[in-house]
């Protein structure tokens, strides 16, 4: 289920992130390998994000949306290196996606179709991980309890990484 990258997708997972309604459109920073850089104003302050879709997916599922992985920066609220998942479809209520870049494993909590990071501290880790890595593997359970394994390419992150932090100022 490998998707071309549209400015419609990117514009309605970046939107389903934000917590304001009164946001810009995204603009291209760049393309980076496997990794896009955007940028956009959310009320008075930038939001920058790399973003990806996975080389493969992997599922017994019959039907499955648009799946992302993204790190974004909002300089104005203190916030830098947030990682977030979209899985394109509801996660098992109460379940964790783990998140495997380098061997290094990380477990994320889950809400609805997205999936996150716990603290700043795993952010900053993941972050660094992608920027540094090969690959990035992402398994989950969707709430009809179908396993999922995702594989991103990580060429171009740590570009795409450098892109929105310059952008930001972070």
């Amino acid at each position: 289920m490998k998707l071309k990258f549209g400015k419609l997708l990117i514009s309605s997972a970046i939107f389903m992130l934000c917590s304001s309604v009164q946001a810009s459109e995204p603009q291209l920073l760049g393309e980076h390998g496997d990794w896009k850089a955007y940028m956009f104003m959310e009320n008075s302050g930038k939001v920058c994000y790399m973003v990806s879709q996975p080389k493969k997916d992997e599922g017994d599922y019959v039907q499955r949306g648009d799946i992302f992985a993204l790190i974004t920066h909002r300089p104005s609220e203190g916030s830098k290196n947030v990682f977030s998942y979209i899985a394109g479809y509801t996660y098992k209520s109460g379940s964790e996606v783990t998140v495997l870049v380098n061997n290094q494993n990380f477990k994320l909590f889950t809400q609805d179709d997205s999936a996150w990071a716990p603290d700043d501290a795993t952010d900053n880790k993941l972050a660094d991980a992608v920027r540094r890595g090969s690959t990035l593997v992402v398994k989950g359970v969707s709430s009809r309890g179908t396993a999922t394994t995702d594989t991103f390419g990580l060429s171009g992150s740590s570009a795409a990484h450098k892109a929105i932090s310059s952008e930001c100022g972070v």
